[in-house]
């Protein structure tokens, strides 16, 4: 091909590219498939729980979420809420993130919000009824006089709509990871000794517990404080969602579009 040729056939192309709202850098950047999630509502909407996709290598949060709802149209319903992890960490749409082969990349609503650590704490997703009294005995030391246990269980009423029982969904590694985050840095915060976190996922009745958190401490004050904090914190950035099955209708319930490290989500 002579070098007119070419030059007008690379026009061409440039011209379909970006007639389809592809540049043609985007087109030439090295890229790699990576394994792509999906979660909650999202997951619903697609009718799928995971795909392969190909990112460029080096991009952004906001890019490679951009380049996802175009692979996949039916996301376009989120518009711009929704959040994305790469291998289990959250990335701000404006990071810069280098992504390799293979990478598990999980996109998802805004959260609506099991292992036990070597320092006595727990932390742990269940699908079995949870028992609040053998939580909250699990962290019991000599050296405390008080433990504060939180019980979060379903309601039959949510404003005027009856609620007939819930679904729970976690993206379970990370989950776990955000779980004992928060307990580390309820240790940081509060002179607290020890703190369990148990969520259960699946479909719970009403009056099932759904998350029960107990701190255990030498005095109430910060016991109380650090369970709030904790919960308060889950419902903000652990990714685990709800659906609500009412007797007219079902709805995914979300948090507030904020990156979960800077803003408040919406409790559950």
């Amino acid at each position: 091909m002579r070098g007119d040729e070419f030059s007008t056939e690379q026009m061409r192309q440039e011209q379909r590219n970006r007639a389809q709202g592809v540049e043609m850098s985007e087109v030439e950047r090295p890229s790699v498939e990576v394994r792509v999630l999906f979660f909650g509502a999202a997951r619903e909407a697609l009718g799928r729980d995971e795909a392969r996709v190909r990112l460029p290598r080096e991009t952004s949060g906001r890019e490679a979420l951009d380049l996802i709802r175009r692979e996949f149209p039916s996301l376009a319903r989120f518009a711009h809420s929704l959040l994305l992890a790469v291998n289990q960490q959250y990335v701000p749409l404006d990071q810069a993130i280098e992504v390799c082969e293979g990478d598990e990349v999980a996109v998802f609503p805004p959260v609506s919000g099991g292992s036990s650590a070597p320092d006595g704490d727990l932390f742990a997703i269940v699908t079995e009824p949870i028992d609040v009294g053998e939580v909250a005995r699990q962290v019991v030391p000599r050296t405390c006089g008080a433990t504060v246990t939180f019980d979060g269980y379903v309601r039959e009423w949510t404003g005027n709509r009856r609620t007939l029982y819930l679904i729970y969904e976690a993206y379970e590694p990370m989950a776990l990871r955000e779980l004992a985050r928060i307990g580390r840095e309820a240790h940081a915060r509060f002179a607290i000794e020890r703190i369990a976190i148990v969520h259960r996922v699946g479909r719970l009745n009403i009056g099932e517990t759904s998350v029960c958190i107990a701190v255990c401490a030498p005095h109430r004050r910060d016991a109380f404080a650090a369970c709030e904090w904790a919960i308060a914190e889950l419902k903000r950035t652990v990714p685990i969602w709800k659906k609500e099955v009412f007797e007219d209708g079902e709805v995914w319930v979300e948090g507030e579009r904020s990156s979960p490290v800077q803003g408040e989500g919406e409790a559950i």
